[in-house]
């Protein structure tokens, strides 16, 4: 149940997402390059906000009960969602994005139970089934946002994608049992050093704004490659469920990938992989080889969050589990907010570039987090 709360809670932030771009330009009243900016901000700052409150979540987590902190964390998401639809102006709007910032912790909480388990391996399995729940959502939601949006409209959306929050605060209360609480000493929990941490944390933060960069930029993006006005909002649904395939691909592949190849090589490979797929965006000429490229350049990045994630979320505490999250969720944060920003001066092929940049310069970090010695323990 808590995987499939996953998944829905996923569905409900994809299926808004999606059309929330076109939102932006729908009510703003400020120039194209204002606009844009309020697009990037707007989508980015929930993860932002949760960057900074996802540790403290955890914190509390460590102290309490993660499946009641869950419950109520995707309750407040769903009052947020229909805030998001009473929302009149870009400020309104930005400020119920903020709200929903201070309340997305929801995976932090997923993730601790995951890191629970016994063994190194079943918690690289629970970590890589959570991902997985959460990119099989970013399959569906996207495509059924774009859908429903175009029927029913932008605001009427967005409060099936609260209802579809409250549901998931059910789906959890009631058919989740509460989880133990992990054996030892706060402090004999906290075997991951500083050190590793971070550098996991800035690997994430570096792959996965890869991923998330797409949807802020989509109304140029399909513009530039030729699609008609009129299905520009069914085709972005496309592109952003074809990410969600091979997202999906790729994390449940990083279980198996992880033992047959050595995981700082591994890491390497594929953080490189991505990057080169993602700096070709800029020769694509039609949508076809462009999704071709975006899904060669997800399924290379989505592994490496689950691969390098489970090597500390066993024996860190809840306070290193939520900040090594929340740079997953600062991702989300960053690479709208690089691409709208670089876009305001700059050719979608120098976005591609910039982003692909951050990635390899992560590269070196692969090395640090085989190190166990002598760093503070977190």
């Amino acid at each position: 149940m808590l995987t499939a709360s996953i998944f829905l809670g996923t569905v409900a932030w994809t299926f808004v997402a999606v059309s929330l771009p076109f939102h932006v330009q729908a009510i703003s009243t400020t120039d194209p390059v204002t606009t844009l900016r309020w697009t990037g901000w707007i989508l980015g700052i929930s993860s932002l906000v949760t960057v900074f409150t996802a540790p403290l979540w955890g914190r509390w987590a460590e102290r309490g009960d993660p499946k009641r902190l869950y419950v109520m964390v995707e309750t407040m998401q769903g009052v947020a969602f229909v805030g998001m639809a009473l929302a009149r102006t870009l400020p309104e709007l930005f400020a119920s994005r903020v709200v929903l910032g201070l309340v997305g912790a929801a995976s932090t909480f997923a993730f601790i139970i995951a890191g629970r388990s016994a063994t190194s391996a079943e918690v690289r399995r629970h970590v890589a089934a959570v991902q997985s729940a959460m990119t099989v959502g970013q399959v569906l939601g996207p495509l059924a946002g774009a859908m429903v949006a175009a029927r029913i409209g932008f605001r009427p959306s967005f409060v099936v994608g609260g209802a579809m929050l409250v549901l998931c605060a059910v789906l959890v209360r009631w058919g989740v049992d509460t989880p133990p609480r992990p054996a030892g000493t706060r402090h004999q929990r906290g075997t991951a050093n500083w050190t590793e941490v971070l550098a996991v944390a800035l690997i994430i933060l570096g792959g996965s704004s890869q991923v998330f960069f797409l949807p802020a930029i989509l109304p140029t993006v399909v513009t530039e490659l030729g699609v008609p006005a009129s299905d520009t909002l069914t085709v972005s649904g496309l592109l952003i469920s074809a990410s969600g395939v091979a997202a999906a691909l790729g994390s449940m592949a990083a279980p198996r990938l992880a033992e047959l190849f050595a995981e700082r090589r591994l890491v390497v490979v594929l953080l490189a992989l991505g990057s080169a797929s993602l700096a070709a965006f800029g020769m694509a000429a039609s949508v076809t080889p462009f999704g071709v490229l975006r899904f060669v350049q997800v399924l290379c990045i989505a592994p490496v969050f689950p691969i390098v994630f489970a090597r500390i979320a066993q024996h860190a505490s809840g306070e290193a589990v939520g900040f090594v999250n929340s740079a997953r969720i600062a991702a989300a944060f960053l690479g709208p907010v690089v691409a709208t920003s670089t876009l305001t001066w700059a050719s979608t092929p120098v976005v591609y570039l910039t982003l692909a940049a951050l990635t390899v310069a992560c590269l070196p970090l692969a090395r640090v987090i085989r190190s166990t010695g002598g760093a503070r323990r977190v």
